[in-house]
């Protein structure tokens, strides 16, 4: 059996070792490049398929592995938006991925940001930078002072609650689906609307799909307090960019973390020198502002989170190759 895996970054490389020791009826080839058209061929003679990137996966590259008798693919992480689900059922493709590495990674990135704005940090780490070590007037705000708004309760969103309990802060929360626990806790409002009326912070726990896409959009932010913060460590798609821009230009918005961005792949990834070489003009408006946060999709980046990517899609894979279903399966009907 053997099995090829693309974008493996070098962090990766002794979780990937690892695995191949642990399995060692398994070879293991992989390249650092992106799963295309033209790297699809790097494939050959394998039996599926390990991947991860934010880029479209095309179906030429997808029609290129099938020609090479694979069809098998597992993703190192949850997202699965950027597949055509109709080209892997028209091709025949079996997909998985890893629903769970560390709801912990991704809810301690949230709360950090969330703290940094709630503390004022970029604007105090300029007046250091300037000389200026004095208090006022970049006063704080203080986690048991606020209600959070927690939209999306699943794996993460409820890490998010607890540590919020942890330092006193009222929790609402919404879902379309209810989890028990949450439930129990009274937690709970009725509509988003909800949400937006009574948080002094909104931080978006949500997959993306084309019915939420810009779901954070003119409409929502006006219906929220004057004054809120918005943190989004999800999909850059759920927040409409120019109503963001928008709302913190009107000040109804007091700050955003945002550890994704709609339309990322532009300038993720990527060394620019400087903001100012950014290519995407909303982007590197958001950069410049000192009550946005940005972070490059780098929620999940964690020793921990790695090593359980690369483990849960890989045992994932081989159960694929050998006709078993791994409880990663995606459905794609």
């Amino acid at each position: 059996m053997k099995i090829f895996a693309y974008g493996i970054r070098d962090d990766e490389k002794p979780s990937m070792e690892k695995w191949e020791k642990e399995n060692s009826d398994v070879e293991v080839d992989y390249t650092d490049q992106l799963l295309t058209p033209e790297t699809a061929k790097l494939a050959d003679g394998a039996n599926g398929v390990v991947t991860l990137q934010t880029t479209p996966y095309e179906r030429g590259a997808l029609e290129v592995l099938k020609e090479q008798g694979i069809q098998s693919i597992s993703i190192r992480n949850v997202g699965v938006d950027n597949f055509s689900f109709k080209d892997l059922n028209e091709l025949g493709f079996k997909l998985t991925n890893v629903p769970v590495y560390s709801p912990n990674a991704i809810a301690e990135h949230t709360i950090l940001l969330m703290g940094r704005l709630l503390r004022r940090v970029p604007e105090v780490d300029v007046k250091f930078d300037n000389g200026d070590f004095t208090w006022a007037p970049t006063i704080g705000k203080e986690y048991r002072e606020q209600t959070v708004g927690v939209i999306g309760t699943g794996h993460i969103g409820r890490v998010v609650i607890k540590i919020l309990q942890g330092f006193g802060a009222k929790v609402i929360a919404y879902d379309v689906y209810h989890n028990p626990d949450i439930e129990k806790q009274g937690l709970y409002v009725d509509s988003l609307e909800d949400i937006y009326k009574q948080s002094d912070v909104i931080t978006l726990h949500v997959p993306l799909f084309d019915s939420n896409k810009h779901m954070i959009n003119e409409s929502a932010i006006e219906q929220m307090k004057d004054g809120v913060f918005i943190v989004n460590c999800a999909r850059g798609e759920l927040i409409d960019t120019q109503a963001l821009i928008k709302g913190l230009d009107d000040k109804k918005i007091a700050g955003a973390g945002l550890d994704v961005l709609d339309n990322e792949n532009r300038v993720f990834g990527k060394v620019w020198g400087s903001i100012d070489n950014l290519p995407s003009s909303d982007i590197k408006n958001l950069a410049q502002r000192l009550n946005v946060i940005i972070t490059p999709h780098n929620a999940f980046y964690t020793e921990t989170a790695v090593h359980n990517m690369i483990k849960i899609s890989f045992d994932s894979n081989k159960a694929l190759i050998e006709g078993q279903t791994p409880d990663t399966l995606i459905n794609t009907k």
